[in-house]
């Protein structure tokens, strides 16, 4: 069940302690916020000086009130805090909200300050949310305690910035949005992000979970309680850069960058990633109606040719598709429409609205009866009849009481039906688009803005959740290439048959064990083909003698690998590898692979471990999918047997902690099995 934040966020009493009739006091501003409450519990407010702060009585200290505390913001100097917390906890404090700066942020000695402060928090059975935190707030309670007030609603956020929360506030208002709760999240010394998400996933107050995070702490957490929460989980998040990918030794390294681990965590916890405030906040008002459309097919319904153009290019671009509606819904549009009007999709009335606002509705309707379409969006002037000024025959004419009456009507009809309706409009703050909004219609002023949010209510790519980590096996203490290719058969990954050689006399024996044509490998080397380390085809021993004299000569290896060469004549290369992330752990590559791998960059992310069936979805994602089921005259290769490759070298890698980065590459699909054909690991 997580762990227990009822203090935290519906506390029996309050203190705020560094309260201060100062304006320039954050003790101040919380303290004015803590008072709007003062009915629902008691309020403490606490100065050291004692006397009056905002007209009421201060306690010089939490001890000199004489009775328990159940909640204590503490806003003081860094000096003081660590007594003040102390003295909370003597006070029977379940709950610390940590205003004060100065602890981790500022170094390793304000972090091991900011450690030991959170280790007697437990110790007490107590929580504590920050330090350097800009404070909470819970409606759905009455608990206001951060420095502004928040528009009451169903989104839960938990933000590691505070000024980023006034922007969503303002944001959110013309949808209809509000806060359930605001968490500033601080340094998570002691109560996380993961913590406060698996809370909010409980709370019945909260319909939505939005999270702005710089830093995850445990990443994998995160997503294996966004999986669980079973509400809208939207993340905000920044410093997805490619910084990860700087020291990596491997392709599978150079490869993954950190964006492509966020992205992949969110694909498989089933979090809408958002790049911005303007996007989240789209996210969050097509979520708010908990609508999902059956399909990908969207209806655009457009007053002028322009706009329906450029919709359904943005629904286009957004990953969704305007196919040509079904002539059984163009013929009833026909009847419903003049003569002019288009009815393939998008669907133009070409100037009917102006001689019939109501048009709007019986377009609406009609697209929201079709079986086939998922969605609609309607896309134009409407709103401009019914605006106070602008509007073609300005507010109050018919044209305005008539699209008013069209709004009523579009919003009944949508009430009436399960598909989502969104809505953009040259004028979305008109008495029209108002009553839509109202309705629970999303109604933007941006195209784009209005394709993102049917995105958002489009059936999502399927929720894999997060395999569980397996038990750490036992380490391996050299990632040698014979040494990481012996583990990973003994993992159940097959190789061609190969015998180490260190000279000629061992080269010539196993050329005879083996069936040629050979393939020469060159062991100290990690990346052998770019040295020019490995030798291909070689058609008999004479072949292989020489290529071992001149590769010796010039890299002067201590070992060779001498193997049998793979037919590789109806095969496809891949690669497989996973990547250690400090956030996110184990994370799994998977794409077209070979000496291009790099050049190519057709690759998809899982955290690892990978099951079979997501990897077969996996491998079916790729640009170059087509090519698994065969093209040209080629036969197609056993992608059943490349998934459950994956399975097994993502499973080994997830056993091995003390592995930064493996892959097998390439590793060869044929018409019949797979062989893996180079492997190299690095420890951490």
């Amino acid at each position: 069940m997580g762990r227990d934040l009822s203090a935290l966020f519906d506390p029996v009493s309050v203190a705020v302690v560094g309260a201060s009739d100062d304006p320039a006091k954050y003790g101040h501003a919380i303290a004015v916020q803590a008072l709007r409450a003062d009915g629902r519990r008691p309020v403490h407010l606490v100065n050291r000086r004692a006397g009056t702060v905002l007209g009421r009585t201060a306690a010089p200290s939490l001890s000199a009130l004489g009775e328990p505390v159940d909640l204590a913001v503490v806003s003081v100097p860094a000096a003081g805090f660590e007594d003040a917390v102390d003295e909370a906890l003597r006070c029977g404090a379940r709950a610390i909200v940590a205003i004060t700066a100065g602890f981790a942020e500022t170094g390793a000695a304000g972090r091991a300050r900011q450690h030991a402060v959170a280790e007697r928090v437990r110790a007490a059975g107590a929580v504590m949310v920050g330090p350097n935190c800009l404070g909470i707030a819970d409606n759905t309670t009455d608990l206001f305690l951060a420095s502004d007030s928040f528009t009451p609603g169903g989104v839960a956020l938990l933000s590691q910035s505070g000024n980023l929360a006034l922007e969503l506030q303002l944001r959110f208002r013309p949808h209809g949005l509000g806060f359930s709760r605001f968490v500033s999240l601080g340094n998570q010394a002691d109560v996380t992000l993961v913590d406060l998400l698996a809370d909010c996933a409980r709370h019945e107050g909260t319909r939505a979970i939005a999270v702005y995070a710089e830093d995850f702490g445990d990443g994998r957490a995160f997503a294996e309680a966004a999986a669980e929460a079973g509400k809208p989980v939207v993340l905000l998040t920044a410093g997805r850069g490619d910084a990860s990918a700087r020291s990596a030794q491997s392709h599978t390294g150079a490869l993954t960058t950190s964006a492509d681990v966020v992205s992949a965590a969110c694909r498989d916890a089933g979090v809408e990633l958002v790049a911005t405030p303007r996007e989240l906040t789209v996210v969050l008002a097509a979520s708010e109606g908990a609508r999902r459309a059956a399909g990908r097919r969207v209806a655009v319904l457009t007053d002028g040719g322009g706009h329906g153009v450029i919709a359904a290019d943005s629904v286009e671009t957004a990953g969704l598709t305007v196919p040509e509606l079904a002539e059984p819904t163009r013929q009833h549009l026909r009847e419903a429409l003049w003569e002019q009007s288009a009815v393939a999709n998008p669907v133009d009335l070409a100037g009917m609205g102006e001689q019939d606002p109501g048009s709007y509705a019986t377009t609406v309707a009609a697209l929201l009866a079709a079986e086939d379409t998922d969605a609609v969006l309607m896309t134009g002037y409407f709103g401009g009849y019914a605006a106070a000024e602008g509007g073609l025959g300005g507010g109050g004419t018919a044209l305005a009481d008539g699209e008013r009456e069209a709004a009523r009507l579009i919003a009944a009809r949508h009430r009436a039906t399960a598909k989502p309706l969104v809505v953009q409009s040259m004028y979305p703050e008109s008495p029209s688009c108002r009553t839509l909004a109202a309705a629970g219609i999303p109604v933007f002023a941006a195209t784009e803005d209005a394709a993102r949010a049917l995105l958002a209510t489009a059936p999502a790519t399927a929720r894999t959740g997060v395999t569980p980590l397996p038990a750490p096996a036992a380490p391996i203490r050299r990632t040698g290439y014979l040494e990481t290719r012996r583990a990973l058969e003994a993992a159940g990954l097959a190789f061609p048959a190969a015998r180490e050689i260190h000279d000629e006399t061992q080269l010539l024996a196993a050329a005879a064990e083996l069936t040629g044509p050979y393939v020469l490998k060159a062991l100290h080397l990690l990346h052998k083909s770019d040295a020019g380390g490995v030798a291909l085809n070689l058609a008999g021993p004479a072949e292989l003698l020489t290529a071992f004299r001149e590769m010796h000569a010039r890299l002067g290896a201590p070992s060779y690998s001498v193997e049998a060469m793979a037919d590789l004549t109806d095969g496809i290369e891949l690669i497989v590898g996973v990547n250690r992330d400090p956030r996110f752990g184990p994370v799994a590559l998977v794409g077209l692979g070979g000496i291009l791998a790099e050049a190519l960059r057709d690759v998809a992310f899982s955290l690892a471990p990978v099951p079979a069936d997501r990897a077969e979805s996996l491998l079916r994602g790729l640009r170059t999918a087509a090519l698994l089921d065969g093209v040209r005259g080629r036969p197609a290769v056993d992608v059943a047997a490349a998934a459950a490759a994956v399975e097994t070298i993502t499973t080994f890698a997830a056993e091995h902690p003390e592995i930064a980065e493996i892959e097998v590459n390439p590793l060869l699909v044929r018409p019949r099995g797979v062989l893996a054909l180079d492997s190299r690991a690095v420890l951490a």
